[in-house]
């Protein structure tokens, strides 16, 4: 199951305004397919109904990779017409997909005669972007005809959500770092979200030494329905957010298989500079993945990010921060960093723009105060303690030789000076 993910919207003016925090996503994958069946031989003596169900989902990924249709829809069951025109057009739809693994792993397998309810994960990696397989949850039935499995349903599981395949055809962009996969989505455009998306990649790399794929996919869907389709959430909640990355985080040191996600009408409207903020902020979501854990408080993995984000920008700390510097000309300066729950989702949109203010002046300081190399161990160490409690007090003692209470004090310190 996926991990806690980080999201950054973005608004007009200035610099860029957040307006949400994510939603979980457990990654793309593919839904079913149908045709006449093959005539086969009898499963073999102590052969079991999983078997039978794992040689069929193992003949569909081969088709799936192959690019064989026919062999695609023969894996559907021959009385569902309906889903093989749906299955049809989905393999359609995957044309550009660079795909170089697809496989069913299964997690669970219900019997009942002649059907089969199943659980599993659909793991299916893109060339030259994904060093591990992404993992989708899957519920799919089978059918047993002759002695043969054949899906009759597949949809996505609890946690799941839909796949942008499953949406229209998917047009496949590349850049020097970046591959961009859009539906309903005119070349020139994919093509602009590329370059941003290539020039974040280093801007990425030059703040976050170390180890990490220094590769991005991004999905763009058509619009804000779609976008709350590939989420799993209502289009609405998303209206005013930029982009989210998904993915898992505290995985094994593996770069994992994340997907940046924009929302075309969002991040339509910014201007240049904006989303570059934005997919810089998403590129270092997914190139810290691997250091962000349950122990990673939100202030500082999206503080870091917009740190990054806006690291040797010219805008001004009044640009970076509008909310917060009104709050604190207001005499309303907050007393301490903002809690996870400051950038639930859903919840105030100034309350959670003083937040992502508030976090990114905070990694401000300790880039400024200890340097950009502690910012970066602070964080690796914070991430890598094997719980939420201490994690901080822990990593502000080993490497900035100070307590949570006197790095919020200089946090309070900077805001008045900075913003007052």
């Amino acid at each position: 199951m996926a991990g806690r993910e980080r999201d950054d919207s973005a608004g007009t003016g200035g610099g860029v305004r957040r307006r949400a925090v994510l939603p979980l996503l457990a990654g793309a994958l593919l839904a079913p397919g149908c045709t006449a069946p093959a005539r086969t031989p009898a499963p073999a003596p102590g052969a079991t109904a999983a078997d039978g169900i794992r040689r069929a989902l193992d003949r569909r990924a081969a088709a799936a990779l192959d690019r064989d249709e026919a062999a695609y829809l023969a894996a559907v069951d021959p009385a569902a017409p309906a889903l093989r025109a749906t299955a049809r057009a989905e393999f359609r739809n995957l044309a550009e997909v660079p795909l170089d693994a697809w496989a069913y792993h299964l997690t669970g397998v219900r019997r009942s005669g002649a059907r089969a309810t199943v659980r599993a994960e659909l793991r299916y990696r893109l060339a030259g972007h994904d060093s591990v397989p992404l993992a989708a949850p899957r519920a799919l039935e089978l059918t047993e005809r002759a002695g043969r499995w054949y899906v009759s349903a597949d949809r996505a599981a609890e946690g799941g959500a839909a796949q942008l395949w499953e949406q229209g055809a998917v047009r496949a962009v590349r850049g020097t770092h970046a591959l961009v996969l859009g539906v309903g989505q005119d070349e020139a455009r994919l093509r602009a979200i590329a370059a941003t998306a290539d020039r974040a990649v280093p801007a990425v790399d030059a703040a976050w030494p170390g180890r990490w794929a220094r590769r991005v996919v991004v999905l763009v869907p058509e619009d804000l329905t779609a976008l709350g389709g590939l989420l799993g959430a209502p289009a609405a909640a998303y209206r005013s957010i930029a982009a989210v990355t998904t993915g898992k985080t505290g995985g094994s040191g593996a770069p994992p298989a994340d997907r940046v996600v924009v929302n075309p009408e969002a991040y339509g409207e910014l201007a240049a500079h904006g989303r570059e903020i934005v997919l810089t902020h998403e590129t270092t979501h997914v190139a810290t993945r691997t250091a962000t854990s349950a122990a990673t408080p939100s202030w500082l993995s999206e503080g870091f990010a917009d740190w990054v984000a806006y690291r040797g920008s010219a805008l001004t700390a009044g640009q970076i921060a509008p909310e917060l510097q009104g709050a604190v000309r207001r005499g309303e300066a907050p007393a301490a960093l903002p809690s996870d729950e400051d950038f639930a989702f859903g919840g105030d949109p100034d309350r959670l723009a003083r937040a992502y203010e508030s976090a990114w002046l905070a990694c401000e300081l300790i880039a400024a105060e200890w340097g950009e190399e502690m910012l970066t161990a602070f964080y690796r160490a914070v991430g890598g303690h094997p719980g939420r409690a201490g994690a901080v007090e822990k990593a502000a003692r080993d490497v900035l030789s100070t307590t949570p209470e006197r790095l919020t004090e200089r946090w309070r310190d900077r805001v008045r000076r900075r913003l007052g």
